[in-house]
Formats: structure tokens, sequence, C-alpha cells
């Protein structure tokens, strides 16, 4: 078999842009605990002694915006009060509320069972799921995404002093054909006091993270291991790198080992596609995998904003499908609905807590909905069914 190597990363909490959408979904929390029906488009910027919120924000009660900056900062590990916080929001476009509150197909006059929702933008969204790992993920992703939570939980809870909120992970494994066979590189690069050296530093990571991130996949001696590369990381944060919402968006999603629509996802409502789309997709991914129809799949869908019904719809099992593409995407059509409305119902959107969605992954917990596998039964009957039809 061929060899190849494969890269993913992933940020601690406190890194500038994780940072950003950390802020955006505390606000999304905020504001739809206040009012379900709340409309959210809420982006964050992050730089030396500032943080600027902007964006479109319908809801129904006040929400006190500069104090949830305050309170995600001092959680993450950031003085607060060395902060400037600026809010500049309106309310979302009736233009864009009319298309999205009243869908096209009723505007048509067509009225079907979650039809009265209008996708809040445009846009292709992709979900993915292999057989790689037991989270349904490439596993470079999966071991940078231990790898910052580890470092994160190693700061709070002091198993290693001297080191800061900003910090990040990358993990390159060695693959024969699309077998992983061994660990090629760790590069770790976290902020620490000036007092700390390297050997220290390097010491500790090694002992408290390394070892416990790895014991399942376990390094080997020709691993390299790279812990702060660039030298002296001592000024970090955003006083050393400005933040932005949506700058990770591989980081919250597949390492860029599968395909990525371009749509960022924290500080959304669930009617902007781009996020409860996504999420719907990883859904289907799963269960496809779950159900031991493929290795790996790959879900892609299209919306057209104010538009229920999806513009586009498939499925690309890379050739590992026990079934072909055709049936999987003709059983899945008849087992999951795709409309907003009934994806929002579905997996409960409306009551998460999306400050756990926006670190260490947007598929990183089974407590959320959409890593569940509670349509197994009906999925198998669907290709069942099509299989017998000769659909294949």
């Amino acid at each position: 078999m061929s060899k190849r190597y494969l890269t993913a990363e992933s940020v601690c909490a406190g890194h500038p842009d994780k940072l950003c959408d950390i802020i955006a979904d505390s606000i999304l929390e905020a504001c739809l605990r206040k009012d379900k029906a709340s409309r959210v488009a809420c982006e964050v910027m992050a730089t030396k002694g500032k943080i600027i919120v902007a964006g479109e924000i319908s809801c129904s009660e006040k929400i006190d915006i500069r104090y949830i900056v305050r309170n995600v900062l001092k959680e993450i590990g950031y003085n607060p009060l060395k902060f400037l916080i600026y809010v500049f929001v309106h309310k979302q476009s009736v233009d864009i509320a009319t298309g999205v509150d009243t869908a096209l197909e009723v505007r048509n006059g067509i009225n079907e069972q979650y039809g009265s929702i209008g996708a809040g933008d445009q846009g292709t969204v992709y979900g993915y799921a292999t057989k790689e790992t037991g989270e349904m993920l490439p596993l470079p992703l999966v071991l940078s995404h231990r790898i910052v939570k580890r470092l994160d939980d190693c700061r709070k809870g002091k198993l290693i002093k001297g080191i800061h909120p900003d910090g990040k992970a990358q993990v390159t494994v060695e693959y024969e054909g699309d077998t992983p066979v061994r660990i090629k590189t760790i590069v770790i690069s976290v902020q620490h006091e000036k007092n700390k050296t390297q050997e220290e530093l390097k010491t500790d990571i090694l002992n408290n993270v390394l070892w416990q991130c790895f014991e399942d996949v376990p390094f080997d001696d020709e691993t390299e291991i790279l812990i702060n590369p660039s030298g002296r990381f001592v000024e970090g944060g955003p006083a050393a790198d400005t933040g932005l919402t949506g700058r990770k968006i591989m980081v919250d999603t597949y390492g860029g080992l599968a395909s990525h629509g371009g749509g960022a996802l924290s500080g959304k409502d669930p009617t902007k596609v781009d996020r409860s789309g996504a999420y719907m997709a990883r859904y289907i991914a799963k269960h496809i995998v779950w159900c031991g129809f493929a290795e790996k799949c790959e879900v892609s869908i299209s919306y057209a904003i104010g538009k229920a019904n999806p513009v586009a719809f498939s499925i690309n099992t890379f050739g590992t499908g026990t079934v072909s593409d055709e049936v999987l995407t003709l059983a899945t059509q008849e087992v999951f609905n795709l409309r907003p409305a009934a994806i929002i119902e579905k997996l409960r959107l409306r009551n998460i807590h999306y400050s756990d969605t926006a670190v260490y992954g947007h598929f990183n917990s089974c407590l959320f909905p959409w890593e569940d596998v509670d349509r197994y039964n009906e999925l198998k009957a669907a290709v069942e069914k099509y299989v017998d039809r000769e659909y294949v």
C-alpha cells in the first residue's frame, strides 16, 4: 500500500480566534434562553485591549453583551479589566427575516409540514464520518483536540504551572492506504511565563499531556515532537494576534480532511443553515457509517436563502459503500427531513449549550443531538427497501 501523511490542528480555548467563537456562541446562548425565536448573526473581533462585538441580533428581551464578554474572558483565563468592550449590533434585516419566516414554498402556495421556515442563507454544507476512530472523525483531528483540551485542563487544574490560555497543537499521522499506522509528528505551541524555560515546558508537556493523550495510539521513538518550535512564546492571546469569529472552520469540523462549504458555524442561530445544515449533514453521515453501509461517507446539502427544501443533496462513500451511493441518497432523503424547521426540531437546536460546541470541534461530544444515531433502524429499513427494488 502507498504511504501518505495526513495532518490536522486544533487550538486552545484561549487562542484569539477561538476566544471570539466562544464569545459569539455565549451571546447566542443568552439570546435563546430569553427568546427561543431569536435571530443571531454575531461577529467578534479581539485585539490588544479590545473586544469588538458586531452583527445582527433580534431578541425580544435585552441582553447584556458586555457582561457576557467579561464572563467569557474570566472563565478562559484572561483579565476582563484589561479589555475595553465595544458593541455594534442591530436587528436582522427585514428582508432576510421575511424570507426566513415565510418560505418560498409557502409564498408559492405550497403548504408542507416543516415547510414554513426558509433557509437563513444560501450555500453548501458538508457532513463527514469515518470508521477510523470511535468518534468517527479523522485520527489527526481527534488527537489534536485531545492535546489542546488536556493543555487547558492542566492549566486550569494547575498540573502545569507557568502556562497561559493561548496555544495550539498539530498532529501528522502516517497512513498505509486508509489505515493509520503511526504518529509521525506532534507540534505543540503554548504561551508561557517569561521565567519558564524551554526544558521545563517540554518536560511538563511530555509528562502531563502527551503520555495521557496518546495512550491508545502511542507515538514511537522516531516520532518528531516539537514543543514551542519558534522558541519563546511569552506574549500571546489578543495582545499578540488579532482574533476573529469563524477563522478556525477546519478545527471546528473535519480538520481539512473532508470538504467544507466555507461557512462558519459559531455565532449563528439555527435558521442559518451554515450551522443547522452542517449538523444535519454530519448526523446523516454518521448514521451511514454506523449502520455499516460505508467505511467513510461525505454528505452534501445545498440551500437557497428563503427556501425550505434543499436545492441539491448528494452522498459520496468514496468507493467504500456496501450499497450504491444512489440507494443511500434515496433512503436518507426518505428518513431524514432536510428542511430547516425539521432540523431545528429534530436536533433540538433552540436548546443547545452552544459555547460547548465552540471549542475542541462541533462534533466532540456524544451529548450533542447530531452525534446520536437514533434513526439506525429506520435507515436500515429504507436502504433494504431500495435494494429490493434493484436501485443498486
